[in-house]
């Protein structure tokens, strides 16, 4: 199953789902104290591994970070070669002064924002899906 490719089906088939908890993002050298099953995601970078995972097991592990998000899923099956659905959510979350770090799973795309603006970005993305015109973000 390889997902909708349609950006308009998909825009409109959106239905953001807000995801309970804290997230964090932090870069860490070792994996040897966090569980996989831990993990949200984890990314090799150069300077260390990306690791998202639950804020209060960050905490407990002390491992630092500066940015705590909400975590919200696009519950659309997307494809991997789809083209563009994230340049128009992050682009009408820009518009509305919403930071979003995208991560794309293989069946979801998955959206981080900050805890403050958990509800508004929800409230957004609906709004997004409900346009007459949902691709006229791109062009403004």
């Amino acid at each position: 199953m390889g997902g909708e490719t349609n950006l308009i089906t998909l825009v409109r088939s959106m239905m953001p789902e807000l995801q309970p908890g804290e997230y964090v993002f932090a870069s860490v050298t070792s994996l040897t104290d966090i569980s996989r099953e831990e993990t949200i995601c984890e990314f090799k970078e150069a300077e260390g591994v990306t690791v998202v995972l639950k804020r209060a097991r960050a905490d407990a592990l002390g491992i630092s970070y500066d940015f705590v998000a909400s975590w919200i899923t696009l519950t659309v099956h997307s494809s991997l070669s789809a083209v563009g659905l994230t340049a128009v959510f992050a682009t009408a979350l820009a518009k509305n002064n919403i930071s979003c770090n995208v991560v794309a799973g293989y069946y979801h795309d998955h959206i981080f924002v900050d805890r403050d603006d958990a509800q508004r970005a929800v409230e957004v993305l609906r709004g997004l899906s409900t346009e007459a015109d949902p691709l006229r973000f791109l062009s403004m």
